[in-house]
């Protein structure tokens, strides 16, 4: 079978009401395949690996589902979180972040982009280019799911599929040493680590979750989404504006204080090989990844 993850997504609502209802199919007889014309509710998403096969599984109150193998019995196709369209990324959204690096807030949001090679996964491991930069630092990021094609959208949340926990993993040397270069600074290899879930938006109330991050078990970062500038809503709507947002592409919505690069010169301890970094969104997961 073909897995296509935007076809997951189209179809999610008819795989959650199954999944919530606890039901399974009748092997006995062959079910048409439908489109959910709704989104996904009541659901954790995560990854479901077996031997060197990554698959979606899917968690709910009555159990948990190997998203694919359903997909089999429902002729329904359900793939991985895996190669989105767009990831756009969103700088300067909180206000305390902004502060700490002397920035002024921008009426605008500031937007950059990572690509497919950038993903990286929960228990995965960021490879640092030290031949290219030494100053490598952390933001941990409330993440977006797009579950349904959004153009100058107003009622932006309503095409949300879901949320998850991310790191917008930053070479600081890059990003602001060369004529301040944001992209090749955040966009290297590995350097957009996601997971470990993907909750559905009904579960979410996206602009007031704790936020946090720990290098090395210390808590650096340690704040609320309820500091944005801007709220999901308007991030969505004003993104759509420029860009059309297809379902699973990508929103990484931007940091809290707490980064090495808002500390004082002399304060600053850039990340190196062998620590570990764990980030936490409340109600979303914790990611954690090594540096290499």
């Amino acid at each position: 079978m073909t897995l296509d993850r935007r076809d997951f997504l189209r179809s999610a609502g008819a795989l959650g009401a199954m999944a919530t209802a606890g039901c399974a199919p009748d092997p006995t007889t062959t079910p048409a395949r439908t489109l959910g014309t709704g989104l996904a509710r009541g659901l954790t998403l995560l990854s479901v690996r077996e031997g060197n096969l990554d698959r979606l599984g899917a968690k709910s109150a009555k159990g948990s589902l190997d998203v694919a193998r359903a997909a089999d019995l429902l002729q329904l196709y359900a793939p991985l979180v895996r190669r989105p369209d767009t990831i756009v990324c969103v700088g300067l959204t909180y206000r305390r972040h902004a502060e700490e690096v002397g920035a002024a807030i921008p009426a605008h949001p500031v937007l950059f982009n990572k690509f497919n090679a950038s993903l990286n996964s929960h228990r995965g491991t960021v490879t640092l280019p030290v031949d290219l930069a030494t100053q490598f630092d952390y933001e941990v990021e409330r993440v977006i799911v797009i579950g349904r094609p959004a153009k100058r959208v107003a009622e932006a949340l309503s095409y949300v599929a879901g949320y998850a926990t991310g790191n917008d993993f930053t070479a600081r040397d890059l990003q602001n040493g060369r004529s301040g270069q944001w992209m090749v600074g955040k966009a290297l290899d590995g350097f957009a680590p996601i997971g470990p879930h993907l909750v559905t938006a009904d579960q979410v109330d996206p602009d007031n979750l704790t936020i946090e991050c720990r290098v090395n078990g210390e808590t650096r970062q340690s704040s609320s989404t309820s500091d944005f500038i801007v709220g999901a809503r308007h991030m969505v709507s004003s993104i759509s504006q420029y860009l059309t947002l297809e379902p699973g592409d990508l929103i990484f919505t931007g940091t809290p204080a707490g980064v090495i690069q808002g500390m004082a010169p002399d304060r600053r301890q850039w990340l190196k090989p062998g620590d570990t970094v764990a980030c936490s969104v409340q109600g979303l997961g914790e990611l954690a990844f090594t540096l290499t």
